[in-house]
């Protein structure tokens, strides 16, 4: 299973190459703006920032969302979003955790081919834009990793809504990722398609065949026994209680089956949607202190 999901997420296809750096500072955090190029020769903006001092640091891939914003993208490390409680580089940097985001295609400065465009070449050359998001998600693992001043044992994943399918999608294929956190999209597809809610996610997120590989809840327990904390908020009509509560059997059994069931940490709240919460950001950042910086 998994040598057959490192390809369908075109794991070691999207290497990206660092061809500049600027040093700056945001609310005096240390910040770096970053310029990487494709081998297709694609300029990808991002963005890291860290504590001050030498380091190295326990640090966080910061997987962008999506909400139909495609003027954010990357500058979500930077300013935030609606659907999150404030911006989170300064605040993970403030936290004692560095963080890297790089711009996906089809955002910011990448918006053009649309991503209506990208779906459809990838799909007529028998890969997905999502593919396409995880190899160069994997790159930057691998770029953040390398850096002198990063502690590459205690590297986790976060993401919201599209960077939380995402995050864990690649957590389940990448052994050197020390835990995932991720928020407001966690559900069983075949579930979803039942309903009728899957149509509610974007098309960029279909991989042919996938579901004939794995389900969500199993690709999900594919981490364990490293942490991984999940956010719900049972009024998200992007996962609803169904499809949650089965993908919640199958990644369960797999933490169960590993004697691994305390390092799964799910916080649901009956009462809130696709945002992520006060309580969500206390229990995520609570959760990372646990197995990024005490660890």
């Amino acid at each position: 299973m998994l040598n057959r999901l490192s390809e369908l997420f075109e794991i070691n296809r999207h290497p990206l190459d660092l061809v500049s750096r600027d040093i700056e500072a945001k609310d005096d955090v240390p910040l770096e703006r970053l310029a990487f190029r494709t081998a297709d020769g694609e300029a990808v903006d991002g963005y890291f920032m860290r504590p001050p001092g030498d380091g190295p640091f326990p640090a966080v891939l910061y997987i962008h969302a999506h909400g139909g914003r495609y003027d954010i993208g990357a500058r979500e490390i930077l300013d935030g979003r609606a659907s999150l409680v404030s911006p989170l580089g300064t605040e993970f940097a403030r936290h004692g955790l560095a963080s890297l985001m790089i711009e996906m295609p089809s955002f910011g400065a990448r918006s053009k081919p649309d991503e209506s465009a990208r779906t459809k070449a990838a799909l007529w050359r028998g890969r997905s834009l999502a593919g396409q998001m995880l190899g160069e998600q994997a790159a930057a693992f691998a770029w953040l990793s390398a850096r002198a001043d990063i502690d590459a044992m205690r590297i986790g994943v976060f993401g919201l809504s599209m960077g939380a399918t995402l995050g864990y999608w690649l957590v389940a294929v990448e052994p050197r990722v020390a835990c995932v956190t991720h928020l407001c999209c966690y559900a069983d597809f075949s579930t979803l398609i039942e309903t009728g809610a899957h149509d509610l996610h974007g098309i960029y997120l279909t991989i042919p065949g996938l579901l004939n590989v794995a389900s969500n809840g199993e690709i999900a327990g594919l981490v364990a026994p490293r942490p991984q904390f999940i956010g719900i908020g049972d009024q998200d009509p992007l996962t609803p209680p169904l499809a949650v509560d089965r993908a919640l059997s199958q990644t369960r059994a797999a933490y169960r089956a590993m004697g691994a069931e305390d390092k799964l940490v799910v916080h649901r709240e009956p009462q809130s949607g696709h945002v992520e919460t006060p309580a969500m950001r206390k229990e995520m950042l609570a959760f990372l202190d646990r197995h990024l910086l005490l660890s």
